[in-house]
């Protein structure tokens, strides 16, 4: 099984990542193929999530905050089946079933990395509950650069590994490192070659400190994700309308979000999709 945490910052767009996976399991995606994969909803707090995606993503519907009231063991718990078959047909290769568990956590609490006097024992339960031995990895979203973002980003992530190696996680935690809603049109044609046309350019201090890290290359990778996609391969505007602070989909039919499976393949077994 792939034990994940999700972290960032608030309104980075976890919780709606999320109900799109759900989305994906449940209905919009049912019984239909995309590429190799299925993807199912395992355990209630994920059904709970599919009932409530399609108002998120059609209606703008809102779900509660991910909040710190009551610790950890009151957040849901997220259990997807994924099903990857192999890119071309093969009598003898059976289809790769994997259980990936994921924990979101609230945006306090990354926040809270870059501030030390905002750091609290509750976060520290958070962040001790993320570093345990049974976690396979951590999906870091990131979405905005304005001027000192990355500079904050930065001081998290590198307070974050300072963590990591003292509860001696640095050799053994793999940290997906992506920018969320990437569907907007300044990034969008960045999303094949992140690391170089997203991070270097919009977030270089964030990008260095993981590069100089002690964390090993094999352990660290760079993604983009666009929970709402583009309308078409010709037509690249953002899939999505704002309902008052909400983003909704433009066009239900056309969904086609991008990377929202490849860093929960790859943080579960350490390998990309594209080698199964």
């Amino acid at each position: 099984m792939g034990n994940i945490r999700i972290i960032g910052e608030r309104g980075v767009g976890k919780t709606t990542y999320l109900a799109a996976l759900a989305y994906w399991s449940d209905k919009r995606r049912k019984g239909k193929k995309v590429r190799n994969i299925k993807l199912q909803a395992l355990n209630d707090d994920t059904r709970e999530l599919a009932e409530k995606a399609e108002n998120i993503l059609l209606e703008g519907a809102s779900l509660e905050p991910t909040g710190l009231t009551g610790g950890i063991d009151l957040l849901p718990f997220y259990s997807f089946g994924l099903e990857v078959k192999p890119w071309f047909q093969n009598p003898f290769q059976k289809p790769e079933l994997i259980n990936v568990a994921v924990r979101d956590y609230p945006g306090e609490v990354f926040e809270s990395l870059a501030d030390t006097s905002a750091f609290r024992p509750i976060h520290q339960e958070f962040i001790d509950e993320c570093l345990v031995k049974d976690i396979d990895g951590c999906l870091i979203l990131l979405s905005e650069w304005e001027q000192g973002n990355d500079k904050r980003t930065s001081r998290a992530i590198g307070k974050f590994i300072e963590l990591m190696d003292k509860n001696d996680r640095i050799r053994d935690l793999r940290l997906a490192i992506a920018i969320s809603k990437c569907e907007r049109g300044e990034l969008w044609s960045g999303r094949l070659e992140p690391d170089v046309d997203l991070f270097e350019r919009h977030l270089p201090q964030t990008k260095a400190v993981l590069e100089e890290s002690p964390i090993p290359a094999k352990n660290r990778r760079f993604y983009a994700i666009s929970t709402f996609g583009v309308l078409s391969r010709t037509d690249p505007r953002p899939n999505r309308i704002y309902i008052g602070k909400n983003s909704i989909l433009r066009e239900p039919k056309k969904w086609q979000p991008h990377g929202l499976l490849d860093p929960l393949y790859w943080l579960s077994k350490g390998k990309g999709m594209g080698y199964v």
